[in-house]
């Protein structure tokens, strides 16, 4: 890993994003790299909080297909990816700056700016080892002193990413007696760190329920966790852009589409989940869930929603062309709109899959506690007013409100997954239950003309490592690397 920063120079990409503050948006991009004394601990949050949410979008941009939010144009499914950008995201710019916040902050006793760069390191592992399984770590930011890191397990990762939490939460509950504090600078609560710890404890929740089929983590640790995490809709984690500094799920989709570009359009899983398909609306008052037009539209204006199916070379489930494309003005896909890493909506979703596990739960039970059952409901409320819908006639018609009794797993994954939209998430959701039909309801792995493909017939798990990375560590790289369909740690544990 020669391309990780020597720690004499820091790499400083404050670009011009949205911020809870506007003077970031003036703010030009400077040239190569600046001497780490000259720089101050507040000069690089907003470049890590750009490059962690940057990652984020190019994970999705694969995993997006693999979960069958949307496929290629043409209906065409994603093959083996090595996620090289998510990979430069992390490794170049993340990684190496907030070691560099990290010591500042220690140097200044600011505890609470500290914290936020231990969660900011706990999101960029979780997403890493997500993505590749085993990753460097623990000498990964050793620079000249260590130009070829090994690679921690991701169980290591992970036992790693729950002490950077709970040292970031220890942190955030004492008080910070320093001069350096949060401000413009946070680009997702502008320094707010009571939200920041509630962030800490929702994030913990989601890697403790990534645990729970390895028997590593009880679903009632989940629940424990989860209880102190994010109360409102005001309190997700995401960062929106502006007009200078484009969304780019919006250059991609919207201004691609608009000059005849490749882009991406909406996959029949996600659209048959939203249209009636999977999940028929009872009540006479509704022909879609309220939310698919917040992300999508159809062509020529149709009320007839087909989503694309994956591979299937431009149709729909029926046979007949698919319409479903990303919404010019959508909540994801508009120029400001923002990225989201994880919501109030998603904990509640959390809080009912561990209540329903604890429960006693299995893929195919029927039934579970009004906790579950109030977590679910609650969570599609939190839903439908994140994305600025009228979710009434939805939470009352009995397809959705099916009673606690009986209620099932796949409910509250059809949810969470809708909910979910654009986020990497919904890919670890996947493979945390083997890509079940019996828990992700219509899911069908994607066609292939060549059936005779590599890995035909089987489901993506993880990324490769980028070429890049072999070239520059190759006996570690080739220590670790995997076949793109081998499970990683926890999914192979499950």
């Amino acid at each position: 890993m020669k391309n990780i920063l020597k720690t004499t120079f820091i790499a400083l990409l404050i670009l011009s994003v949205g911020s809870c503050s506007d003077e970031y948006f003036d703010v030009n991009t400077p040239s190569g790299t600046a001497q780490e004394e000259l720089i101050r601990a507040s000069d690089l949050m907003a470049p890590v909080i750009l490059r962690t949410i940057q990652g984020q979008y190019s994970a999705e941009l694969t995993f997006g297909n693999y979960a069958q939010n949307f496929v290629g144009q043409g209906g065409t499914a994603a093959g083996e990816t090595s996620a090289a950008s998510l990979w430069s995201n992390i490794y170049l710019y993340a990684l190496p700056n907030l070691k560099v916040i990290k010591e500042k902050a220690a140097a200044a006793n600011a505890t609470h700016y500290g914290a936020v760069a231990d969660i900011l390191t706990a999101i960029n592992l979780g997403i890493a080892t997500d993505t590749w399984d085993n990753i460097p770590y623990r000498e990964a930011t050793q620079g000249e002193v260590n130009l070829f890191p090994a690679f921690d397990s991701q169980e290591s990762i992970y036992n790693d990413i729950f002490s950077l939490l709970d040292n970031a939460i220890a942190a955030l509950q004492a008080p910070d007696t320093s001069d350096l504090s949060l401000g413009s600078e946070d680009l997702i609560y502008g320094g707010d760190t009571d939200k920041w710890l509630r962030a800490a404890y929702t994030l913990k929740a989601r890697y403790q329920l990534h645990l729970v089929n390895t028997g590593k983590v009880s679903a009632n640790d989940v629940l424990n966790t989860v209880v102190n995490g994010f109360t409102s809709n005001d309190d997700d984690f995401q960062m929106s852009y502006n007009e200078r500094t484009i969304n780019p799920w919006y250059a991609q989709e919207i201004v691609a589409r608009n000059t005849g570009n490749f882009h991406n359009d909406l996959a029949s899983q996600l659209v048959s989940s939203m249209n009636g398909d999977y999940y028929p609306f009872q009540s006479g008052l509704l022909d879609i869930d309220p939310r698919l037009p917040r992300f999508g539209t159809t062509d020529a204006g149709s009320t007839e929603w087909k989503g694309f199916v994956s591979g299937g070379g431009g149709v729909s489930p029926d046979g007949t062309p698919g319409n479903a494309r990303f919404v010019e003005g959508g909540y994801y896909t508009d120029i400001d709109s923002p990225i989201m890493i994880i919501s109030y909506a998603e904990a509640l979703f959390i809080k009912a899959e561990a209540a329903f596990l604890a429960n006693g739960g299995t893929t195919t039970s029927m039934g579970s506690n009004a906790t579950a059952y109030d977590a679910y409901l609650a969570g599609i409320a939190a839903s439908m007013d994140k994305y600025d819908v009228d979710g009434t006639n939805y939470l009352a018609d009995n397809a959705i409100a099916v009673g606690a009794a009986n209620l099932m797993l796949h409910h509250i994954m059809k949810e969470k997954y809708i909910h979910n939209f654009l986020n990497p998430e919904s890919f670890v959701d996947h493979r945390r239950y083997n890509f079940s039909d019996d828990v992700f309801t219509g899911l069908t792995i994607r066609e292939e003309e060549d059936s005779s493909g590599e890995y035909a017939g089987q489901w993506f798990r993880r990324a490769s490592y980028p070429s890049t990375e072999l070239n520059r560590n190759r006996e570690n790289v080739e220590a670790n690397q995997q076949t793109p369909v081998t499970p990683v740690w926890w999914d192979a544990l499950y």
